[in-house]
């Protein structure tokens, strides 16, 4: 994801910093080339030459060790990024002031800037802390975090750094071209869950993957996104409107009630064939079940059809088999642009997996078919597709 791209990354003095370490490594697991800037501070919560060994470089911590080392490193980077970012630091970014290395690059740097504060909770809610975050955000800085939770000095309260995982994908989104920005795009994922009693439910062996990443990688490329899911343990991509749903006919209403403001519709749910004809109350014995009295839930994407207009609508086929017929059945009964096929039974495309191999079946009937791949980069593959349709 950041092949190629050089990322100039700020450590400043919290306790925080041995996050950077993870962050970094990261970064550079994802193709990017690391610069590391220490404040003076920095150097005593953690050695530079944990840095030095990570990335295989100098770390950059004296304004006077190289002359033009505040010129040239701003110059070269394609994001800057400070984590930890300290109150003192934040409040000399706001302020313009270049008493060491890393506030001097700052002022060369004329990039897109990301921070994740880590303080105090007080400090965090200080009046001239928040002005300074204010006047950051005005002039492009994207702030990450910080979260609540237990701080280094033993208080509740927000102030905690960000976690690795959020800097990483900030800087993926700050990187990655917006292709898709003023598309607003309603994706389904997960399974659906149908109540029997109070206890039990029939449902399916859906994760919510598949579509969580299409969700992500929308967001990376700059589109709106509406992510509607069934019952999952995944953590939703930062940006995403989410809205969660149980049963077959609560996704229904959710779907209805979106698709309005939206402009495309991708359905990843696996949403439920059946439910059982009758809810009860009160828990069942297992004594009274001898039968289970289903009925068929509606066909969300036949019920949306009639609504379709311009709007692009994709939608899945998860078989047992490669059986490109009955997805080509399924693209024309439903009035789908895309179909994504998916053989479930194959090793590594099956239920719970972040890996995924596709066929992708057109209006056309033009099927093209992709091997083992990460579930991420098939996002990226089929909202390249949507794209092509725009066109």
């Amino acid at each position: 994801m950041l092949k190629g791209k050089t990322i100039l990354f700020g450590v400043t003095g919290s306790i925080a910093a041995y996050k950077s370490v993870d962050i970094i490594r990261r970064l550079i697991a994802e193709g990017a080339v690391v610069n590391v800037v220490m404040t003076e501070a920095a150097c005593r919560f953690i050695p530079p030459y944990t840095f030095e060994i990570i990335t295989g470089m100098s770390v950059y911590k004296d304004l006077f060790g190289d002359s033009f080392s505040h010129i040239n490193l701003p110059k070269e980077a394609d994001l800057l990024i400070i984590a930890p970012a300290t109150a003192n630091t934040i409040n000399k970014f706001a302020c313009g002031i270049a008493d060491n290395l890393l506030t001097s690059i700052w002022l060369a740097y004329e990039g897109v800037a990301l921070m994740a504060p880590a303080m105090n909770s007080r400090m965090y809610r200080n009046p001239i802390v928040k002005k300074s975050r204010v006047e950051l955000s005005g002039l492009g800085v994207r702030f990450i975090g910080p979260a609540e939770g237990g701080l280094a000095c033993g208080e509740e309260g927000i102030g905690r750094m960000a976690e690795a995982s959020d800097v990483v994908e900030a800087a993926i989104t700050a990187l990655t071209p917006k292709d898709l920005a003023g598309h607003r795009i309603l994706v389904t994922a997960g399974p659906t869950i149908e109540p029997m009693d109070p206890v039990r439910f029939i449902s399916n062996r859906s994760s919510g993957k598949m579509g969580f990443a299409i969700a992500r990688a929308a967001l990376r490329r700059g589109a709106d996104v509406t992510l509607i899911s069934g019952p999952t343990s995944l953590r939703p991509p930062d940006g995403a409107a989410m809205v969660y749903v149980e049963s077959a006919d609560d996704m229904e209403k959710a779907v209805l009630k979106d698709l309005r403001k939206s402009t495309s519709l991708i359905m990843a749910a696996a949403v439920s064939d059946f439910t059982p004809s009758v809810i009860n109350k009160s828990k069942l014995r297992k004594s009274e079940i001898t039968t289970l009295k289903l009925k068929e839930t509606r066909d969300i994407l036949k019920k949306v059809s009639v609504q379709k207009g311009k709007r692009i609508f994709i939608g899945f086929a998860a078989e047992t088999g490669k059986n490109i017929e009955n997805a080509k059945k399924k693209l024309k009964d439903k009035k789908l642009d895309l179909i994504v096929l998916n053989d479930v039974s194959e090793k590594g495309a099956g239920f719970g997996v972040d890996t995924n191999i596709v066929t992708i079946i057109d209006k056309k009937g033009s099927a093209k078919e992709y091997s083992l791949m990460k579930k991420l980069d098939v996002a990226n593959i089929i909202l390249d597709g949507l794209l092509n349709l725009k066109a």
